[in-house]
């Protein structure tokens, strides 16, 4: 009988919050090591252990040639979530190496941060919540989101469960996706539009696009400025899909009157971002999927996944 097989989990806080899916591991003889940093891993951490992995539950690491080089034995990464933007695919599969992710199973927790996130830009609810906390007595004039037009970029999973969710909220819906599904639309009563059209008419605009190469600052000077006046601007997707630049002068100029949003162009997100000294927008650390369902779902689809790819039982599709 050869060695255990090894899985190396770059997901943080595995230990705590995937019990069951480490439990799974176990039970067929793996042995697990996990990423104790609690952040992504450098690739000179990566390197350090990666050289005889024989599969990986990925985080937001960086996953590329220089890392496929050093491991051998590697023959899948599960992605700990929906986007692989972090992943080079085509080259692991030069290498030989599938790469799957866990598309769906974090998509509720993500329209909930997002819904939490409008209601936040709309009301200022951090700041007050501050400010009680200090003593003070501040007022704050918000706006209801009764009557507004919420524009979706995007309508995948996400996207259709924000739809669903807003549907109690008395609102119009509008979304944008370059290969619609027109089915789902007109069952959620969501208008699908232009992007063009949708940014001009949406009275809040949510961020819900994949990022890849030709989705990389989608959007920009150019967009922010075709945007509604006084409009405001959720980002629950990636940070690559904005230029920050261009989100700043958006928000000081006073074309927007305020944004929120979970993701940045560079993570971790450094204290000294512009967009922290700014009043008019709310943030929080790419956490819109941190829910213990989220944990445990897409912790025993990952590692029933990489357990199917090698027994050989109906195995995952790689992307």
């Amino acid at each position: 009988m050869g060695p255990a097989r090894k899985v190396l989990v770059t997901a943080t806080n595995y230990s705590e919050l995937c019990q069951e899916a480490k439990a799974l591991f176990e039970s067929k003889g793996w042995q697990i090591v996990e990423n104790r940093f609690g952040r992504p891993m450098t690739f000179d951490e990566l390197q350090q252990r990666i050289g005889d992995i024989d599969a990986v539950v990925a985080g937001v690491d960086t996953w590329d040639e220089s890392v496929y080089q050093i491991a051998p034995r590697l023959k899948i990464i599960a992605r700990f979530g929906v986007g692989v933007d972090n992943i080079d695919v085509e080259t692991a599969r030069r290498h030989g190496i599938k790469v799957i992710n866990a598309a769906g199973r974090n998509a509720n927790a993500v329209a909930e941060l997002t819904l939490g996130l409008i209601l936040c830009a709309l009301r200022n609810i951090p700041a007050l919540h501050q400010s009680a906390r200090q003593g003070f007595w501040d007022r704050f004039v918000g706006e209801e989101l009764i009557g507004k037009k919420v524009g979706l970029l995007g309508f995948g999973n996400i996207a259709q469960k924000v739809a669903r969710k807003l549907s109690g909220f008395d609102v119009q819906i509008v979304a944008y996706d370059k290969f619609p599904n027109l089915a789902v639309a007109k069952q959620l009563d969501v208008a699908m539009v232009s992007s063009d059209q949708l940014l001009q008419e949406a009275d809040i605009v949510c961020l819900l696009l994949p990022s890849l190469k030709e989705t990389r600052h989608f959007m920009n000077r150019d967009t922010f400025a075709r945007m509604k006046d006084g409009a405001y601007f959720v980002n629950t997707a990636r940070g690559a899909l904005v230029d920050e630049n261009a989100l700043h002068e958006a928000l000081t100029s006073g074309k927007l009157t305020a944004a929120a949003i979970d993701v940045y162009e560079t993570e971790p997100v450094s204290a000294d971002n512009p967009l922290f000294r700014l009043k008019n927008i709310v943030t929080t650390p790419h956490t819109a999927a941190e829910t213990y369902e989220t944990y445990r779902n897409v912790g025993l689809h990952t590692a029933q996944s990489i357990l199917d790819e090698f027994e050989g039982i109906d195995p995952p599709k790689g992307l």
